[in-house]
């Protein structure tokens, strides 16, 4: 259950992330509390997670979701190079997500 706590976490990781572009440094009210408020869900279910999963193994997966979705969104949503090394790199973080997945007890 944890790990699906993380996989969330990581969601609204990208959700916030792909939301501070939209909130043009703060100065757009309903993008900026969109938002904080996926800052503050994602941060709650990260620490949530946290009580059974190693810190390190929780944080870089929390990290991973978060740039691996962020990036792909900033390819579809704001024309980012999809060139292949670019690509590769995000697999390479996909998998080790899987790899800390595979090797974590909990």
């Amino acid at each position: 259950m944890n790990w699906l706590i993380l996989i969330i976490a990581g969601l609204f990781e990208i959700v916030w992330a792909i939301g501070l572009k939209y909130t043009e440094g703060f100065t757009r009210l309903w993008p900026s509390v969109i938002t904080l408020v996926a800052m503050q869900i994602s941060i709650v279910l990260l620490s949530i997670a946290m009580k059974s999963l190693p810190v390190g193994t929780a944080y870089a997966v929390w990290v991973g979701v978060g740039a691996v979705g962020t990036a792909l969104l900033g390819i579809a949503l704001f024309g980012e190079a999809a060139n292949l090394g670019r690509m590769l790199s995000l697999g390479l973080i996909v998998i080790g997500i899987i790899g800390l997945k595979m090797t974590t007890a909990a």
